[in-house]
């Protein structure tokens, strides 16, 4: 299983989580999907079927691009 955390910037409010929550949970391979409003980060745990790809590109078309960061 993969795991990715990456940071939000427009994460705004926890109706902002919720809608992060749901629709990136509802792509096949997803595990597990945790947001946070003071941080403004997101974890995705994901396999199979799933990559990051599909997890930003989700990301994208619900308005809530990530950030990111060279770790």
């Amino acid at each position: 299983m993969e795991s990715k955390t990456f940071k939000v910037p427009n994460i705004g409010c926890n109706g902002c989580v919720r809608t992060i929550q749901n629709e990136v949970a509802l792509i096949p391979g997803v595990k597990s999907v945790k947001a946070e409003v003071p941080t403004k980060m997101v974890t995705v745990s994901y396999e199979g079927g799933a990559t990051w790809e599909a997890v930003k590109a989700k990301l994208i078309e619900i308005e809530y691009a990530p950030e990111e960061t060279s770790a």
